[in-house]
């Protein structure tokens, strides 16, 4: 059977409401959806929270300390998984009081109904009727950023939320000494790099500027480390060519490795993806390259963060390739702010 439990047990109180986060299918969005469950915690502090994700999803939700499980999923992107869910389903019976499912789509909340949990919140999208029984009317123009959308599901009342807080993964110490030790990393002057953009090129700042990029700052003295999936690797080959101390480690390492390594950095410079969230998430400085998408839209949830975007007239057009064929938004932007700002944040605020 292709679902399974991933434990994360918090301690032994199970005495308040239990509840159950479908949560979205995308790192960033993940990371995002710990605002809810910080606020779900505010609220009732008893409270038990799962998390349901994909399978990819279960070292990010073990990270949240909120959470006192991850329960994960394995059906492929865009697959129905029907028997899987199910199979799910029937184990879950008994389990929860409620449930709050993050994604729209009906696919997303079968679990829930399948398993009976008495309320299940979310809001109305496709024919779900039903099937989500306590459904919110979703306002784009007040509820205008992903995480804003998270966290109103968790509120008592329907509305925009007065205040999101902002999420905060656990950090393994000794973890992060190990990756040290492997990759022959030191305690400092560590910048980290996320080139990688799976939604698409026009998200994705060239590579060649974060090759200049990098060579800059080996110049003065930094090890730079380039961080993302097996597919990332040729891109962290491109921009780690002939430098030393600049280490490509796209595929080389597990997610809760990006969470660690992530942490030692004192900045980061990264395409609106979800490692920028992860970064986000622990604290490291960013900067935070937009596109084709909008920092209106899905900021990194942190007040330490430079925020690069030209606003041009075509932007944001949110698609994964740039329909007028130049990507201005990204080749306009140059290596010299990037490396302006991370020298200013070292005078100022580093």
């Amino acid at each position: 059977m292709s679902d399974h439990f991933e434990h994360n047990h918090r301690g032994s109180d199970e005495g308040g409401p239990r509840i159950l986060i479908v949560g979205p299918s995308w790192v960033g969005d993940m990371v995002m959806a710990q605002s809810l469950l910080i606020t779900l915690k505010r609220q009732m502090p008893d409270c038990v929270i799962d998390v349901l994700g994909p399978k990819w999803s279960a070292p990010i939700i073990h990270r949240m300390p909120e959470a006192r499980r991850a329960l994960t999923l394995d059906v492929g992107h865009g697959e129905s998984g029907l028997r899987t869910r199910w199979q799910l389903a029937r184990k879950l019976k008994g389990e929860y009081d409620r449930a709050i499912v993050l994604p729209r789509s009906l696919k997303s909340a079968l679990v829930p109904f399948f398993a009976r949990i008495p309320v299940r919140i979310g809001f109305t999208g496709e024919q779900r009727y039903g099937v989500i029984n306590r459904r919110r009317t979703l306002d784009k123009q007040q509820l205008d950023q992903t995480v804003k959308r998270f966290v109103s599901l968790g509120l008592k009342q329907p509305g925009v939320p007065a205040h999101i807080p902002f999420p905060r993964l656990r950090i393994d110490s000794e973890n992060q000494y190990a990756l040290k030790q492997r990759f022959g990393l030191p305690d400092h002057h560590v910048i980290g790099m996320m080139p990688g953009a799976e939604y698409g090129p026009a998200k994705q700042w060239p590579l060649e500027y974060f090759h200049a990029l990098a060579k800059e700052l080996v110049d003065q003295g930094k090890h730079v480390i380039i961080l993302g999936g097996p597919k990332d690797h040729p891109a962290g080959a491109r921009i780690a060519e002939g430098g030393l101390n600049v280490h490509n480690l796209c595929g080389e390492t597990r997610l809760e490795d990006a969470v660690d390594l992530l942490a030692l950095c004192e900045q980061v410079v990264s395409n609106d993806s979800g490692l920028m969230h992860v970064a986000a998430a622990v604290g490291t400085h960013i900067q935070a390259i937009y596109g084709s998408s909008s920092p209106h839209y899905t900021p990194p949830l942190t007040n330490n963060a430079d925020i690069h975007w030209l606003n041009l007239d075509c932007s944001p057009c949110f698609k994964r390739v740039c329909p007028l064929g130049h990507t201005n938004c990204l080749n306009q932007l140059p290596v010299a702010r990037i490396g302006s700002a991370i020298k200013r944040y070292e005078v100022e605020g580093g």
